[in-house]
């Protein structure tokens, strides 16, 4: 006889407080079969909240919430708790446009008090509700689930240090199932391999005795029950303890029978904090999953029968790719080039890198920070490091920038992917902001390549360049399609070039928007505006002979970024002022992404709503007051 389906009933999760065990297993099995559906149907992060099925009902059984806070960290394995607080209905909408996020997000749900999509920040968080709870004078739990991967971000450390310190009731779950995106890499990764596998451990006779004394009877038979399923254990003199909490663990985190137990006890405990170290399997209960968690973290949408992820066909390389190979070639002519990465070495095309030259090769986990200056010492010694890291990512490093390699020269090549809008993955990881932030600082030379071919020369340069620190920015996308240089050649630093020349309207593009704004020049055109087109190639330093022909030879001049407002354009108007270029009544609007996060949706439609396609540039033009006169009027300067 078929069960009754559990998940049809569960509509947030008080209705799951009343079931038994058995009942939860249920749930469990319904639950990640749901999460399956929907990933296959939506596409985005599957192995992680696969992994975290069994965990996510144990929380929602046991801790009330939404008063009971739960804190995600980095949110990718949040799915299944989207399913159990209210939102099954529209979990088939994930990062779709208008549709749910892919991380956890105050403005979605009263169950996310927190939103998260980079690692490392929830214990942080949830020891500021712990405090807020405190101080007005209220009595709820507060869970902090952080992933192994996750504790290899230094403000993990500051988080516990802070709470171990404080003795704040708090509740970390420490989620280990050996990987973040890609396998953790680092002596934390070895400790809880040791913890997990070692002899370090109490004998139950000891546990009871110190448990009993700690939280009572209850806690010491339900621990003496479990072990009978799994190894769990308080352990003694770790790591964790020493920075105040209490360990308990390794714990089966896929074994319903020991966690519901475990977490009840510890819900009773009133005082100091405590750590849960779970063991979970990335894409458990999920074949193509588990057998390959890495390629199964973020997936397309797929077909779940055979595990065959649908993608549409590549008309040419990613710029990742071309990347990859571009600082490989480079590599192969110089033994001092290395690569660095901050536990991304597939996103950012090191892996292949690191196939190559694995000595040349550093993963020093999710650590933006180290990894800036770490760099930074091998630049000061002589060494041609490349950090490729996410944009959105590198923010994490800013002080190390400004501080450790700009003040001091130093010739630290920055590649930064992900540049621009990132569509499904939204407003976390969009890379908004990395022209502002680098092309203020002193000593730094920024470029964006307009294209696939431009970015093996940028490679080229970076590699040259001795004399500080030079960043260059790609977006997550494929190239246009045209022919590949065989090598790449380095371009003189500060210096654009024309693509088109015609008229009183200039286009001044930056970056990869240059495929639009040569749609738009052609759509100027035949409204009766003849318009020239140039590819800044540098931020910083500007071409100031570039910008004094267009800003002589027209009348209307637009710039055109992949980036916030406070960037190129503004880089570009502070120039026009100071050469006295605006002084004859020169016409300057600059085309930046709009001042607020926009939300998640397809790459196309995000640019097309900031303004940022052929459609918006004309637009900007056209809507000049007074540009009609361009038309006929002989411009003298």
């Amino acid at each position: 006889m078929s069960k009754t389906p559990l998940l049809d009933r569960v509509h947030v999760p008080a209705d799951m407080r009343r079931l038994s065990i058995d009942q939860l297993k249920q749930l469990a099995d319904e639950l990640r079969q749901e999460t399956i559906s929907a990933v296959s149907v939506t596409g985005g992060h599957l192995g992680a909240g696969l992994g975290v099925v069994e965990l996510t009902v144990a929380l929602h059984h046991v801790f009330n919430t939404p008063d009971d806070k739960l804190v995600w960290d980095v949110g990718h394995q949040c799915y299944p708790h989207k399913i159990l607080t209210g939102r099954r209905n529209h979990i088939r909408t994930l990062r779709q446009p208008g549709g749910l996020s892919g991380f956890t997000k105050r403005a979605e749900s009263e169950y996310d008090p927190f939103g998260a999509a980079h690692a490392s920040t929830s214990i942080s968080a949830a020891a500021g509700f712990a405090a807020a709870r405190d101080l007005k004078g209220e009595d709820r739990n507060v869970i902090a689930v952080i992933g192994d991967g996750s504790l290899t971000g230094g403000m993990a450390y500051e988080a516990m240090n802070n709470v171990g310190a404080s003795d704040k009731r708090l509740i970390v779950i420490l989620n280990d199932n050996e990987m973040s995106i890609s396998p953790p890499v680092g002596a934390l990764s070895n400790y809880l391999t040791r913890l997990f596998t070692g002899k370090t451990f109490m004998s139950i006779r000891d546990v009871g005795k110190r448990v009993s004394k700690r939280f009572g009877k209850t806690f010491d038979d339900a621990v003496t029950r479990a072990v009978e399923h799994t190894r769990g254990y308080i352990t003694n003199g770790t790591l964790f303890e020493e920075l105040g909490f209490i360990h308990i663990g390794p714990v089966d985190g896929h074994n319903l029978d020991y966690l519901v137990p475990i977490l009840e006890n510890v819900k009773a405990i009133q005082d100091g904090p405590v750590l849960i170290h779970v063991i979970t399997q990335k894409g458990k209960g999920y074949k193509p999953a588990e057998t390959a968690p890495d390629n199964y973290h973020g997936v397309a949408r797929f077909d779940v029968a055979t595990g065959q992820q649908v993608k549409p066909a590549a008309n040419a390389p990613s710029y990742t790719k071309i990347f990859a190979n571009s600082l490989i070639k480079e590599a192969r002519k110089d033994d001092r080039i290395v690569g660095v990465t901050a536990a991304m070495p597939t996103g950012t095309g090191l892996d292949a890198f690191g196939k190559e030259f694995p000595h040349r090769m550093f993963d020093v986990g999710i650590a933006e920070q180290h990894a800036v200056t770490f760099a930074a010492g091998m630049a000061a010694d002589g060494i041609k490091p490349f950090v490729a890291i996410y944009s959105t990512f590198l923010q994490r490093g800013y002080d190390q920038i400004v501080h450790d390699v700009a003040l001091q020269k130093l010739p630290v090549r920055f590649a930064l992917d992900r540049a621009g809008h990132v569509g499904p993955d939204g407003p976390t990881h969009c890379g908004a902001f990395d022209i502002a932030y680098l092309s203020c600082l002193p000593n730094m030379v920024v470029m964006a390549p307009s294209d696939e071919g431009e970015l093996v020369h940028m490679v080229a340069t970076a590699a040259a360049y001795d004399d500080g620190p030079i960043a260059f920015r790609f977006p997550r996308a494929d190239g246009v399609g045209v022919e590949l240089p065989q090598d790449g050649i380095a371009l003189e630093i500060g210096k654009g070039r024309m693509i088109r020349e015609g008229g009183r309207v200039a286009i001044l593009s930056y970056g990869t928007r240059l495929q639009e704004c040569l749609k738009a020049a052609d759509e100027l055109e035949l409204r009766g505006f003849p318009t020239s087109v140039a590819d800044a190639r540098f931020a910083k330093p500007l071409d100031l002979d570039l910008l004094r022909r267009l800003a002589r030879n027209h009348a209307v001049l637009i710039t055109v970024e992949e980036g916030s407002a406070g960037g190129f354009g503004a880089h570009v108007l502070q120039a026009l002022a100071a050469l006295g270029l605006l002084d004859n009544g020169l016409k300057v609007r600059t085309l930046t992404l709009p001042d607020l996060f926009q939300d998640h949706g397809t790459v196309d439609a995000l640019y097309r709503d900031a303004g940022l396609d052929a459609d918006g540039i004309v637009s900007a033009v056209v809507n000049i007051p007074g540009v009609a006169s361009v038309k006929s009027r002989q411009l003298k300067r």
